[in-house]
């Protein structure tokens, strides 16, 4: 077995403690075909994009692979899975999310999966990064929280969403990401980022109805580290530059 070093997560820490925020740009393989994905692919690499985060909540298609190569031989940025379920695992991404659904009472997402991938994981060579996985409510039925059959947090209860991360934290989880889910209505609040920011020393990843790069800054001051963004980026690819150049200046 080939020793996985954890370069990844170590640039994530070197940049929280220097107060650097980073774009990951959700890719999910059901939604591009092989063009509109270089052409993706192209413009974030032009703009400074940080990660790659790929995967979905179903993968119809079972085009992950075929993702997963055009995305190595187009570009150098760092690819992470974010799998939907235990068969979203493939040693050509250089590392992984390793999810563990907290905000919920699902046993089978908040460990049960994690028992059946943990063996394939060990035998990869993919940079595993346990991360506590906060699904926030939007304002309606995200694939997400039907996939995982749990209920959101609400999007009012700041104590809830930042106790339950410290508590992730206290378990040994080495990251946070807090979901609105894809095409969320109403984005995760400035206020809720913020307390639980304030609440944790690990990395907090946000995502789910990031739009525009005022969006992305405002995440990014309220205490995100990480902004992820897709379903926006899907419906039009232009907003990478904007949210980028705001994430990083």
């Amino acid at each position: 077995m080939k020793k996985v070093i954890m370069e990844i997560y170590e640039k994530i820490i070197a940049d929280k403690k220097k107060n650097k925020k980073s774009f990951a740009l959700l890719i999910d393989p059901d939604r591009q075909n092989a063009k509109e994905l270089i052409s993706i692919i192209k413009k974030a690499e032009k703009n400074n994009v940080d990660y790659f985060f790929v995967g979905g909540s179903l993968l119809t298609n079972n085009n992950l692979d075929e993702c997963l190569d055009t995305i190595k031989q187009n570009s150098k940025i760092p690819v992470v899975l974010f799998p939907g379920n235990a068969m979203q695992v493939n040693n050509k991404a250089d590392g992984i999310l390793f999810l563990s659904l907290i905000s919920g009472r699902n046993a089978d997402m908040l460990i049960g999966k994690q028992v059946i991938t943990a063996p394939i994981l060990k035998q990869s060579t993919l940079e595993v990064m346990p991360t506590g996985y906060i699904l926030v409510d939007s304002g309606k039925p995200t694939t997400a929280s039907y996939m995982s059959n749990t209920t959101p947090i609400p999007h009012d209860k700041n104590d809830v969403a930042s106790c339950t991360a410290l508590a992730g934290e206290m378990l040994g989880l080495k990251m946070i990401f807090m979901d609105g889910g894809s095409g969320a209505y109403n984005p995760i609040s400035e206020e809720m980022i913020k307390k639980t920011s304030n609440s944790i020393n690990i990395p907090l990843i946000i995502g789910g109805g990031i739009n525009s790069g005022k969006k992305a800054k405002s995440n990014c001051l309220a205490g995100a580290d990480i902004i992820v963004v897709g379903d926006a980026i899907e419906k039009d690819d232009s907003l990478i530059a904007e949210i980028s150049n705001a994430i990083h200046n």
